[in-house]
């Protein structure tokens, strides 16, 4: 697409639990996504496997949606992830979101069972069906258990006109090249694994889909804007200084370690829900010692 619809960092939030009740917290929700907008991200992306979406209530999957989506308010651009392990969940999920006014929506092929070719194409086209909005393939095998080579994307794009984005989060840098060669650059490509940020941007990526703006947000903007400004000994400075962060972040589970980062930063978002666990003790402290060298001064005291 010669102007995607999202481009640069597209910045995913957590979903904030009541630590007493459980109970999502749309007070915190509409603070945390207001943080990110006013923060410069370019685009606001809730409800992925940041958010636990997996986790949700479909009550409560709409009301993250609703909040997110208003608290945005045409700003930025937003993507919602819609995924659903049945394609009449993905369905109602993609109408929800386009009703309250999204950009564009994503779907990962959330399945139990493998999908064969034909069963991926009728699931992608009936929730391609069900809103005019463009909608992005993420591919994720970590977490889905599924992955889509890049002939398998550009198939499935082909037989469906609004699948006009992909989210590769294999962290196989050559997909994002082989996905726009294939695709004839019809394809926009976005990256979804932290650590070769930089290396996607270099091989045609229109962007860079990230939870790392939930806790040291402008180190992940300037990293941006000197990658797309040409500066590279600076973005390579800023990627080998965040390097160690972002790995962890990844490793430790995104939830788990976002929300102890915004712990740390005295924003609490509450605990991951059930079955997932709070950020170890041990690896909170390791967590604090990162943001305390990316955010030299900004960090309030520990409790501890």
């Amino acid at each position: 697409m010669a102007n995607p619809p999202l481009k640069g960092i597209i910045s995913y939030p957590v979903t904030p639990f009541d630590a007493v009740t459980g109970e999502v917290d749309l007070s915190a929700l509409r603070s945390l996504t207001g943080d990110l907008v006013a923060a410069g991200s370019h685009a606001v992306a809730p409800l992925g496997s940041t958010g636990e979406s997996a986790y949700l209530t479909e009550t409560e999957w709409d009301a993250v949606c609703e909040t997110t989506l208003d608290t945005v308010a045409g700003q930025v651009p937003t993507l919602v992830g819609v995924s659903h392990w049945s394609t009449e969940g993905t369905v109602r999920r993609a109408r929800v979101a386009a009703r309250h006014g999204a950009t564009a929506i994503m779907v990962l092929p959330q399945v139990y069972w493998k999908l064969t070719e034909d069963e991926l194409v009728r699931h992608y086209s009936e929730v391609a069906r069900a809103t005019d909005l463009p909608m992005m393939l993420y591919n994720n095998p970590g977490t889905s258990g599924v992955d889509l080579r890049p002939e398998t994307v550009v198939a499935l794009a082909r037989k469906i006109p609004n699948l006009t984005m992909v989210k590769e989060s294999s962290g196989e840098v050559s997909r994002f090249r082989a996905i726009r060669e294939l695709s004839d650059g019809e394809l926009s490509v976005y990256n979804g694994s932290n650590p070769v940020a930089l290396d996607a941007f270099r091989a045609g990526a229109a962007g860079w889909c990230t939870a790392a703006p939930c806790l040291v947000p402008q180190r992940v903007l300037e990293l941006h804007t000197a990658v797309i400004g040409g500066h590279d000994d600076r973005a390579d400075a800023l990627l080998q200084e965040l390097l160690p962060f972002l790995r962890f972040i990844v490793h430790h589970g995104l939830p788990r370690a976002v929300k102890a980062g915004l712990e740390i930063r005295n924003r609490p978002a509450g605990p991951p829900r059930p079955p997932l666990l709070p950020l170890p003790p041990n690896e909170t402290v390791r967590l604090r010692e990162m943001l305390t060298h990316l955010l030299p001064g900004q960090l309030p005291p520990s409790a501890a």
